[in-house]
């Protein structure tokens, strides 16, 4: 069991480390999570009874120098349920998509999800993080039907295929993704988020550069730490461009683009604006047209052609899904993943 602890700061709250041997009868508990109450009573046992002064919610339990799970031993995230809803249930909201031509189809909320999560999801995500995901979609589905009362198939925050798309592309293992898809779906039906009342828009990418970006207009977007990102493989990245193709892709000849500015960045080290001549462009503006992978970006400037190195993938705001599914492997509950990248939102539930 637990032989010492550590309090440490991890710069924006208190952390108790907790350091136990690990025994195969707790090993067993560790595995199962349905088991969690067990072990957040035992962690709280130990703090009691070894009078231990820590007034936080977040425990890391450590084996042998490694986290293994995180716990929440004080905060419980309960769902505000909405009775008399199940219009919004996935069987029974329609969604009205939208196509470039025009086109309208009518689909069941749940095979949208299915097509989002499929069409929008990294390889490999833990059914946990697919339930944080499926939360932020129906949310946006939500909030278009009730605005729009459609949802362009192609968005700023997701594309959607159908489902039977990825049955040639996945082949042998369809049936697998499909019904650990679909459980992702059933289990979460009827819940969204809101942020002082409203439907909140699914901010989401890939993987930040370590902390994710703060939006002075978006008041639900915070900046939090995601240091789990700086492990995932396509976190850097290394683009040379020649100037005869700068030169086309922007507009401008080549001795003013040796003179590019940054005239704004975030705290994160994220680019909000660019200048180039008489020119200026947002980070997303220039990270879209140079086909770049995010808007951290260092440029270095050479005399045939310029280099720019990314960290990240994606937009760097909301939930980074590498971020997500690491915290899903140490144990959280999907609630606790949706709470940690946005902290102001409310879940709620439609039954």
């Amino acid at each position: 069991m637990f032989y010492r602890y550590e309090i440490k700061n991890n710069g924006k709250e208190d952390v108790l480390y907790l350091y136990l041997t690990m025994t195969y009868e707790f090993s067993k508990e560790l595995e199962d999570n349905k088991k969690e109450g067990t072990i957040n009573k035992k962690a709280k046992n130990f703090i009691q009874n070894n009078s231990i002064d820590f007034k936080g919610d977040k425990v890391f339990l450590v084996v042998d120098g490694i986290v293994i799970k995180t716990l929440n031993i004080n905060k419980e995230y309960t769902v505000k349920e909405i009775p008399n809803s199940n219009k919004y249930l996935n069987k029974n909201f329609i969604i009205h998509l939208k196509y470039f031509n025009d086109h309208m189809e009518n689909i069941t909320l749940e095979d949208y999800l299915l097509g989002v999560l499929a069409t929008n999801s990294i390889k490999d995500l833990e059914l946990t993080t697919l339930k944080a995901l499926c939360i932020l979609y129906r949310t946006y589905a939500y909030k278009m039907m009730s605005k729009y009362r459609y949802i362009n198939v192609y968005n700023e925050f997701q594309i959607y295929k159908p489902i039977s798309y990825y049955k040639v592309i996945w082949f042998e293992s369809y049936q697998d993704n499909y019904n650990k898809l679909l459980k992702a779906v059933k289990d979460t039906d009827g819940e969204f988020l809101t942020y002082d009342n409203q439907y909140i828009d699914p901010y989401i990418h890939i993987c930040s550069n370590g902390k994710t970006t703060k939006s002075s207009s978006i008041p639900y977007l915070d900046s939090v730490n995601s240091l789990w990102d700086y492990a995932y493989n396509d976190f850097l990245n290394i683009v040379d461009f020649e100037y005869p193709a700068l030169e086309e892709k922007l507009k401008l000849k080549k001795q003013d683009i040796m003179k590019i500015k940054v005239v704004e960045a975030n705290d994160n080290s994220t680019i909000k604006l660019i200048r180039i001549k008489d020119k200026e462009y947002t980070g997303d503006e220039f990270r879209n047209l140079l086909g770049l992978k995010s808007c951290d970006i260092i440029i270095i400037v050479n005399p045939t052609f310029m280099r720019l190195i990314t960290r990240g993938y994606g937009k760097n705001m909301g939930l980074s899904q590498y971020g997500a599914n690491e915290i899903a492997k140490s144990g959280c509950s999907y609630q606790s993943i949706l709470k940690y990248y946005f902290p102001k939102v409310i879940i709620k539930k439609h039954i």
